[in-house]
């Protein structure tokens, strides 16, 4: 029977190497910033074009509020407002993402080697089981 067709407590668990498990986060954390660095660059180019603002500006502007500070430049203009509005709200879910996409590594490792204590354990105890009714015998 195919891997993939067992229920997931009899497949087998492989927890990756110390090196493995770095690449794999260096991996996931470059998506992250690659992920942040498009929206910064989208929200520069808003505020650039959108709110009349330098481009310095535009960067401290969506920055800040990538990060979750809050804006610094006052604008003016109904697009403007809309934009900072819908950039507002696009960063707020974009914050929760990236930290997602950072700590999924962790948290699958992390899962993992609780999985193999218990399936360890599990065994251990059976074993146990095993030879106490042995010595019954």
């Amino acid at each position: 029977m195919p891997n993939r067709y067992k229920p997931l407590h009899l497949q087998s668990i492989r927890l990756r190497s110390r090196t493995e498990f770095i690449w794999h986060q260096l991996r996931y954390t470059a998506i992250g910033l690659g992920f942040m660095t498009i929206s910064l660059g989208v929200g520069i180019l808003g505020y650039h074009f959108l709110g009349k603002i330098n481009w310095i500006n535009s960067l401290l502007n969506a920055s800040m509020i990538l990060s979750g500070m809050g804006p610094v430049s006052s604008l003016h203009g109904t697009a403007a407002k809309l934009f900072a509005s819908a950039f507002a709200l696009y960063s707020g879910i974009v914050y929760l993402a990236v930290s997602a996409v950072l700590l999924y590594p962790i948290v699958m490792r992390l899962l993992k080697i609780l999985h193999l204590q218990a399936l360890n354990t599990a065994s251990d105890n059976l074993h146990a089981k095993q030879n106490v009714y042995a010595d019954d015998e």
